[in-house]
């Protein structure tokens, strides 16, 4: 794989910036200490709240659901800042970079499912999850709103909730490699390692209010900058017309959404597959906790408003700093290194300390994923395997322990699959995102909105789509988004069977009916 040289402006060589161009490696060695103080200062305070929050933390609602106590504002942030990921400042540049305006497809789908999560999912999710014996996981969820006591429904769910999310943390953990890699110059395996350890140890110590609360401050962060570094890049460059031009020159394609890099026309199916990430949102288990986890449920509209605000200027900027590198750097980033533009950028055009708070905001949005993923795997193994198969009756202490035993394996096994250096992070993402979004988006909807879903039904749209992502992937056939498919299939899965089985008990029509009376009565 051909490596290039790290392109730094002059101006910005002078004694502000102690970053120095290490030849085919394209990594920048660190010759200012205060980039690596505001790593250490930032990590320092993300450590204590954990520990902080380890003391208050004595029983498992506490741990997995922080006891339904989120403000507004931190679940809308908290939310966001653990849906967009490492993904957002590393994965979605890094595409857009190599294929312009055409990225613009995914930052659209993404959008428009945020709204309809929040406008649609949201309060009725609040709602049902308590009426359904103060559910605490997703799994949890589907076990009550379907009566399940014979533990089937858990168990799948939370098998898929491991496979998925042992994906989903590789990514994560590839882009914290490649961000110590690329800032550091250290070996890639090191540079894995050392970012999954400090996001285990914060998670493993203080549950779900410190995985929120720093998730709240990383969002802020995150947003910060990716404000901050494409603007700056714009001044440098002389404004939004030297870009374009610029593009002009390199690829006229890049600047029409409609084609691809190579000139060629979209095809309706490559649009329609990037507009299908919107389908994700209804199967993110660490998205959809946040909801459960507010405080009251009148408080949705207002966050929801907070959230789309953050989603749309970040995703926006984020395609921005893809294109503008194009421009930016002297050279063209390949493959797997084009993930690296927004680093490479930010070395360039900042002055050290704020470089290094940059930096700290791409860590800050690894971090936030990370953690919330492997606390809801956690979760899946303590709540939904643990009581369901062996231990019933375990108590808090010991669910808590099981808790942190679970993010410990399940970060080894996430580290072992993120080893090779050339991984897209955008790739990895692509496919845990849709095996969430399918397995359990159909039946979010049909259990929130539809009365006769039954449980085999419910069973049945798990297994249809979790397995057709899985073989989709493999097969890749004719170029569709495996989330389609498998979304298509779990819906008609879940349809199908609850019409062919006994409608559910009368008890669960209750909770339903009362469901529906408590949205009425908070509509906003």
């Amino acid at each position: 794989m051909y490596k290039l040289n790290v392109f730094c402006i002059p101006y910005f060589r002078t004694r502000h910036l102690a970053l120095r161009c290490i030849g085919q490696s394209g990594t920048m060695e660190i010759k200012n200490i205060e980039i690596i103080v505001a790593f250490v200062v930032y990590l320092s305070i993300m450590v204590t709240i954990g520990f902080f929050y380890y003391k208050k933390t004595t029983t498992v609602s506490d741990y997995i659901l922080g006891g339904r106590g989120l403000n507004r504002y931190v679940t809308a942030l908290s939310a966001e800042a653990s849906d967009m990921s490492g993904w957002l400042l590393i994965g979605l540049p890094g595409l857009a970079y190599l294929t312009g305006m055409s990225a613009g497809w995914v930052a659209l789908g993404l959008i428009i499912g945020t709204f309809l999560n929040w406008k649609f999912v949201a309060k009725r999710l609040r709602i049902y999850t308590q009426c359904a014996n103060d559910s605490l996981t997703l799994p949890d969820f589907f076990r009550n709103r379907f009566d399940d006591k014979s533990g089937i429904i858990s168990a799948f769910s939370a098998i898929f909730i491991l496979i998925f999310f042992l994906i989903y943390t590789s990514a994560q953990f590839v882009a914290g490699g490649k961000l110590f890699n690329t800032v550091f110059g250290i070996d890639y395996t090191v540079a894995l390692i050392l970012g999954s350890v400090i996001v285990v140890l914060y998670t493993f110590t203080g549950g779900f209010k410190a995985v929120c609360l720093t998730d709240f401050i990383q969002g802020f962060l995150m947003l910060f900058a990716l404000l901050i570094v494409p603007i700056a890049a714009l001044a440098i460059l002389g404004g939004p017309g030297v870009v374009v031009s610029g593009i002009s020159d390199i690829n006229p394609a890049l600047l029409n959404p409609f084609l691809g890099p190579d000139g060629n026309p979209l095809t309706i199916i490559a649009i329609v597959s990037m507009l299908a990430w919107a389908l994700g949102y209804f199967g993110q288990p660490h998205i959809l906790v946040r909801f459960m986890a507010i405080e009251k449920a009148e408080q949705i509209r207002e966050a929801r408003g907070v959230a789309m605000a953050w989603v749309i200027l970040s995703l926006c900027a984020a395609v921005a700093i893809g294109i503008i590198g194009r421009v930016f750097l002297s050279q063209p980033l390949m493959g797997a290194d084009s993930e690296t533009v927004f680093m490479v950028m930010t070395g360039d055009v900042l002055f050290p300390f704020l470089a290094g708070i940059v930096f700290c905001g791409i860590l800050a949005a690894i971090m936030s994923t990370a953690s919330s993923q492997l606390l809801v795997s956690a979760s899946a193994v303590s709540q939904d395997l643990y009581t369901s198969v062996f231990k019933q009756k375990a108590n808090d202490r010991e669910l808590i322990w099981i808790s942190r035993i679970s993010v410990l394996v399940v970060a080894v096994f996430a580290i072992l699959l993120g080893l090779d250096p050339e991984s897209f992070v955008f790739n990895i993402v692509s496919y845990a995102w849709a095996g969430f979004g399918a397995t359990f988006g159909p039946l979010i909807l049909m259990a929130l909105f539809w009365k006769r879903t039954t449980r085999q039904g419910a069973i049945a749209g798990i297994i249809v789509g979790g397995l057709t992502v899985l073989i989709w992937k493999q097969m890749e056939l004719f170029g569709i988004y495996e989330i389609i498919p498998g979304f298509i299939l779990s819906l008609l899965a879940i349809y199908v069977v609850s019409k062919m089985t006994p409608s559910p008990d009368e008890s669960i029509m209750r909770v339903f009916d009362e469901t529906e009376r408590l949205m009425n009565e908070t509509k906003n």
